[in-house]
C-alpha cells in the first residue's frame, strides 16, 4: 500500500485527494477479497460496485495528478513517490478485478458450460466478448483523458510563466523608463549648472576688466 498521508509535502488540496482515495482503496479491497466467496447474480453485483470504485479511485488519480503540478519543487519528489504507489495499487487492484472477472463458471455459477453447442454458452461468449472491447475502449479513453489532463496542465503552467516572465519584462521596463527619466532630470540639472558656471565666469571677466581699466585711469591721472 501507499506511505502513509504526509500533509507537510504536499498541498492541502492534495492531501485532502489522497485521504479520500485511500478510503476507496480500502473499500475496493474489501469487496475484492469477498469475490471469491460470491457467485452469480451477487458475484455480478459486487464486481460491478467494484468497477465503479475502480472509476472513482481513477477520477481522484486524475485530480491528485493535476494538483501535484502546483506544490513546489521542492516536495514535489515526495508527492510523486506516493503518486506513484497509488498508481501501482489501483493497477493491482484493477488487473485482480479483471482476473475475477474472467471467472466465468464462477461469475455464472450452475450455468456455465463449455459445450460449443450450448447456445447460451455462446450468448454468454458473446457477451463477454462485448464487455471486454468495452473495458478496453474505456482504458483507452481513460488514457487519452489522462494524457489530455497532463497536457492541459503543462500548457497551464507554461502560461504561468510565460506571465510571470511578461511581468518581469514589463517591471524592468519600468524601471528602465524611470532610470531614464532620471538621467534627463540629471541633464538637465548639469546643463543648467554649465550655464551658470559660463555666466559666473563671463561676469568675474567682465569685472576684472574694468578693475583693471579703472586701475590704468588713475594711474594715467597721476602722470598728467
Amino acid at each position: 500500500m501507499a506511505n502513509p498521508l504526509d500533509t507537510d509535502a504536499g498541498s492541502e488540496l492534495f492531501s485532502s485527494y489522497e485521504a479520500e482515495l485511500k478510503l476507496v482503496q480500502a473499500d475496493l479491497d474489501q469487496k475484492l477479497d469477498q469475490l471469491p466467496d460470491l457467485g452469480g447474480e451477487p458475484r455480478k453485483a459486487a464486481i460491478s460496485q467494484a468497477e465503479r470504485a475502480l472509476e472513482e479511485a481513477s477520477e481522484l488519480l486524475d485530480q491528485m495528478r493535476l494538483e501535484k503540478q502546483n506544490i513546489p519543487s521542492a516536495t514535489r519528489t515526495k508527492v510523486n513517490q506516493r503518486f506513484r504507489n497509488h498508481e501501482t495499487d489501483v493497477d493491482v487492484a484493477k488487473r485482480k478485478l479483471r482476473t475475477l472477472s474472467d471467472d466465468r463458471s464462477a461469475l455464472f455459477g450452475s450455468r456455465y458450460s463449455d459445450n460449443p453447442n450450448d447456445v447460451q454458452l455462446e450468448q454468454r461468449q458473446q457477451l463477454l466478448s462485448g464487455t471486454d472491447r468495452l473495458d478496453r475502449s474505456s482504458q483507452r479513453l481513460k488514457s487519452s483523458q489522462a494524457l489530455a489532463n497532463d497536457t492541459e496542465a503543462i500548457g497551464a503552467s507554461t502560461l504561468a510563466d510565460l506571465h510571470r516572465q511578461r511581468e518581469t519584462i514589463q517591471h524592468t521596463g519600468d524601471v528602465l523608463m524611470e532610470s531614464e527619466g532620471y538621467v534627463d532630470r540629471s541633464v538637465k540639472t548639469l546643463r543648467g549648472m554649465a550655464r551658470r558656471m559660463a555666466t559666473n565666469r563671463i561676469i568675474t571677466v567682465c569685472i576684472i576688466t574694468v578693475l583693471v581699466l579703472l586701475i590704468l585711469a588713475v594711474i594715467v591721472s597721476k602722470f598728467r
